[in-house]
């Protein structure tokens, strides 16, 4: 495998990140996952946009677009796979042991991985703790992902592959690592940016795509919709089969399907939309 490390290609065995960069120590980094088809990166720009956006929210000078694109190529062309998760990492860089920045600059990391496409649909569970819409991360892609690991864990031991967080005003807002949309009365909605979920890239062209709403939604509106799908870079668009041990049956339903097949159709002729 080879990987891409500050400016240059490297053997996996030699693409070492030292133990006092920030990221490893205290989480200080974003990070961008991104679907690459037949070694081609899908939405690449708008990705791009967000790591910027993200790397300035957390005090990170941006990176170089050009660098970043230019890795995202070589890694591509080093490790050809018809689907991959390619993985754009962005951290504080040598720091001292401590929440203090270092002065070195930052690290930057780009990785391919093989995947594979997602079942249809799926299994979702909610989760005791919750989202902070107002804190110092909320909407940044940030590494510091401890809280997802907690949460999807506890997914995994009910048997479902997504943990939906409720904010702290209890209000719908997103999955671990994707976005929920939800059907009421025939109609898609999805929780605003303003309760703290992240702006995913298959949310935001979802919604150009289909028409779908942005509300305000409770959290025991997973108790009483009609249809539910999750979003993401390697979901696409999932329906979700199963809340909580609710069913909902006949998944994927047809505003589900319908916003499936629109999806497909799209990305498909257009993987920089």
């Amino acid at each position: 495998m080879k990987i891409w490390l500050d400016g240059a290609l490297r053997d996996a065995n030699s693409a070492l990140v030292s133990v006092f960069d920030h990221g490893f120590t205290v989480g200080d980094g974003v990070f961008e996952t991104i679907k690459a088809v037949d070694g081609r990166p899908f939405a690449l720009t708008r990705h791009l946009d967000r790591l910027a956006r993200s790397a300035r929210g957390l005090g990170l000078p941006e990176p170089d677009r050009d660098e970043v694109r230019r890795a995202c190529t070589a890694v591509l062309e080093a490790e050809p796979v018809p689907l991959g998760r390619l993985r754009i990492t962005y951290t504080g860089g040598l720091s001292p042991l401590g929440s203090d920045r270092g002065t070195t600059g930052p690290t930057l990391v780009v990785a391919v991985g093989a995947t594979h496409r997602r079942p249809d649909t799926t299994a979702t569970v909610t989760v005791p703790w919750t989202r902070n819409e107002r804190g110092a991360l909320a909407g940044l892609k940030s590494t510091s992902y401890g809280e997802n690991v907690v949460a999807l864990a506890r997914a995994a031991e009910q048997g479902a592959t997504e943990a939906l967080f409720a904010n702290t005003v209890g209000a719908l807002c997103e999955g671990t690592g994707s976005n929920v949309f939800v059907v009421l009365d025939g109609e898609l909605h999805t929780p605003p940016l303003a309760s703290g979920c992240l702006a995913g890239i298959t949310r935001a062209l979802v919604l150009e795509w289909t028409g779908a709403r942005e509300t305000d939604l409770p959290y025991d509106v997973l108790d009483r919709a009609e249809e539910v799908f999750l979003t993401s870079t390697l979901r696409d668009v999932q329906a979700v089969h199963t809340v909580d041990g609710r069913q909902l049956p006949g998944a994927p339903g047809p505003v589900t399907a319908k916003a499936m097949r629109i999806f497909d159709e799209r990305a498909g002729s257009d993987l920089d939309p």
